[in-house]
């Protein structure tokens, strides 16, 4: 995904990135997007005047902070799936050393073709950010509320799409683990037609990421609990996808295989 942002942004300006401590797949993602390699975070923050942060929930307050130590003074744009409650942590984080802030929420695959990818933004600086990707693959959208507006709007997004493949997952873990899958997809092919392949689709597809939707729930479960409402579901769901971590990077996993791993605790 950060990758695909950054391509979307270089038609109008350089991007860099920081190679750092990154893996081998990473760079090469870089460089088939064409980003410029910064070296480190310093160097990053020296030469950049926009920051977007891409990465897995919970690693995204530590990223922010690790900004704030370099007292970086542009715009700080947070991109990533957190509750309204961790967006504002971070905008106190990296306002302390000297950004701006922008809240901003991605919804859809990696942006490389047009309409299928957007950027939501809220803040004073949104339309700055926007401006970088005009024209692109990536659609970005400012929106006239205030943060942490982006972030709430992805945890809403997701609360219903990953969150319900959490449950078609555990539904048919359920219903193998105890001798009647068989006879719920005959149901399901009579009253709800396709909610077969649904349950496979969600259990296959999502089973490589879901090392990373594990803590994207757990963000919107808290998002639920501090509007007062019940963050039980979401919290499953973390469980759910917690359980196939071991399918990371692991292209079109065996639905017995990931049905297995949700029934087995480990």
């Amino acid at each position: 995904m950060g990758a695909s942002l950054g391509n979307a942004a270089s038609n109008r300006t350089e991007v860099l990135w920081a190679s750092d401590g990154r893996s081998a797949a990473t760079r090469e993602r870089a460089e088939l997007a064409g980003l410029t390699d910064a070296g480190d975070l310093v160097t990053l923050c020296e030469q950049c005047e926009i920051v977007i942060s891409v990465c897995p929930p919970d690693a995204s307050l530590a990223l922010a902070q690790s900004i704030a130590a370099q007292s970086f003074t542009g715009i700080f744009v947070d991109a990533n799936a957190i509750s309204p409650s961790t967006a504002e942590q971070i905008r106190s984080t990296v306002e302390d050393g000297g950004a701006s802030f922008v809240d901003g929420g991605i919804i859809g695959p990696p942006a490389r073709s047009h309409g299928t990818t957007r950027l939501y933004l809220a803040g004073d600086s949104s339309p700055r950010v926007a401006e970088i990707f005009a024209g692109s693959t990536l659609a970005a959208v400012a929106l006239s509320a205030d943060s942490p507006a982006a972030s709430t709007l992805k945890m809403c997004y997701a609360a219903y799409t990953k969150g319900s493949s959490a449950l078609l997952i555990a539904i048919r873990a359920l219903a193998r683990g105890r001798g009647v899958e068989g006879p719920l997809l005959d149901e399901w092919g009579l009253s709800i037609p396709g909610l077969e392949q649904r349950s496979k689709s969600s259990a296959v597809n999502n089973a490589p990421k879901a090392w990373r939707f594990a803590g994207e729930m757990e963000e919107i479960a808290a998002t639920f609990d501090a509007a007062s409402l019940p963050a039980g579901f979401h919290l499953a769901a973390a469980e759910v996808y917690r359980r196939l971590s071991s399918f990371k990077n692991i292209t079109e996993p065996e639905l017995d295989a990931v049905l297995e791993a949700v029934i087995t605790e480990r």
